[in-house]
């Protein structure tokens, strides 16, 4: 499963690194990826973990939510892109 969140656009690497890498300890999460220029971030994960968790992760990174209405709250897709982080 693919859950899309919108979050407010980053320039720093080393921080949406962090962000990364934070979201990798949460069990059932196997993938991540973040478009800067869109400000989102695309989490691939099981059913083990859901959407709130993973959103009080971002929030501790200091990833604020950003309001958008042209995308769904979960998103579910075959194929992940290939800028994705493994993690």
């Amino acid at each position: 499963m693919y859950s899309t969140f919108l979050v407010s656009k980053s320039e720093c690497m080393a921080c949406n690194n962090q962000v990364l890498k934070q979201l990798g300890t949460l069990r059932g999460v196997f993938g991540a990826e973040m478009n800067r220029i869109e400000g989102e971030i695309t989490v691939s994960h099981t059913d083990e973990v859901n959407r709130d968790q993973i959103w009080e992760v971002l929030i501790s990174q200091g990833m604020p939510e950003r309001r958008d209405d042209r995308l769904e709250s979960e998103i579910e897709t075959d194929q992940p892109s290939i800028w994705g982080c493994a993690l």
